[in-house]
């Protein structure tokens, strides 16, 4: 089956179950799935709280892992019997409704594995919890305001670009480290925000960050963003984010990214209340004229580079730089969609 067939079937047997009759405490509303493994098949299931649940055939004297025990996921090992069977499972529930989405995509990972591995479920198992384990753990402290705020622009971009191709978080190489947030062939995007009633004075990292790329473009995105003043008003960050995991076509990549943004989604009550109105937004070419330091224009000038970690502001204000029109930023989008065709 197709990851897609997967997603439609086990939404199928979540949605019917959930309309079944609430049982007991103890209880579970299980439903057979049609993918075997060598201990039986899988199911899924929702106990009396709601909460869905994965189940992975084992044998009987086979340990579970221990450790995975909330807030967002649990895992242990659950025997089920009715009148004519008994059957003992690796039960991974998801104890987050919220969340109910994800985990949704982690189960349909988990059902592609074991059709890959029939004879050691659980194996699959633990491959697949491994490779989601940086998204449902906090790892470090949450985002700071400044960095959400950062996060926000970039997504406000990435969403653009999905409009145009689904597969566009590729482009998106901040999170991973690269000195440009969005790359495409010979072509850069730089995203920078500041907070409302600011100067435009973008804050650079690096030497490299307003360097393009070798015989390439690259293009410097500035947003001012103010927190809304009236309630309901605005774009929540988590709005923004959900509206670019829809447009994206594979949700696991992107959330992999968001994780290494910072993101996860466990810290996600955190950041409820924040919102953001765009009141300026404006797109540079960044030309040889445009205000900035680089390795390449220090040794043009004669000046050794021996000093790390810079950082330094630039000044946008009045009309030092021309700014993009929208017909020339829509123009520049389609060029970076098609460089990577």
């Amino acid at each position: 089956m197709s990851d897609d067939s997967f997603r439609n079937l086990i939404d199928e047997h979540w949605t019917a179950l959930q309309a079944e009759q609430t049982t007991d405490e103890r209880r579970l509303r299980v439903s057979q799935l049609p993918v075997a493994t060598s201990q039986g098949s899988l199911a899924v299931a929702v106990d009396h709280d709601g909460h869905r649940h994965v189940l992975v055939p084992v044998h009987t004297h086979r340990k579970i892992r221990s450790g995975l025990d909330g807030p967002v996921l649990q895992l242990r090992k659950r025997p089920l019997e009715d009148e004519e069977t008994y059957q003992t499972y690796a039960d991974l529930a998801c104890l987050r409704s919220d969340l109910n989405d994800l985990f949704t995509e982690l189960c349909v990972d988990v059902l592609s594995a074991v059709q890959g591995m029939p004879e050691n479920a659980v194996k699959a198992l633990y491959r697949v919890l491994d490779r989601w384990k940086a998204l449902f753990q906090s790892q470090g402290a949450p985002l700071g305001a400044e960095q959400v705020a950062g996060l926000f622009g970039e997504l406000l971009v990435l969403n653009r670009l999905l409009q145009l191709d689904s597969s566009a978080h590729r482009f998106w190489r901040g999170p991973q480290g690269h000195h440009h947030d969005f790359v495409a062939g010979a072509m850069a995007v730089e995203v920078k925000t500041s907070s409302a009633g600011g100067a435009r004075s973008p804050r650079i990292h690096g030497l490299d960050q307003l360097d393009p790329p070798e015989a390439g473009t690259l293009c410097l995105v500035w947003l001012r963003l103010d927190r809304p003043t009236t309630s309901g008003s605005g774009l929540g960050f988590l709005e923004l984010l959900e509206q670019t995991l829809h447009s994206c076509d594979d949700e696991s990549a992107l959330l992999e990214l968001l994780a290494e943004a910072g993101y996860r989604p466990v810290d996600a009550e955190r950041y409820r209340d924040m919102c953001f109105v765009v009141t300026e937004e404006r797109w540079y070419r960044v030309t040889s004229d445009f205000p900035r330091l680089t390795t390449r224009t220090l040794a043009a000038a004669g000046i050794p580079v021996s000093v790390l970690d810079v950082e330094y502001t630039i000044d946008l204000s009045g009309d030092v730089q021309a700014r993009m029109t929208p017909d020339e930023v829509s123009t520049l989008i389609d060029c970076l969609i098609q460089e990577s065709v």
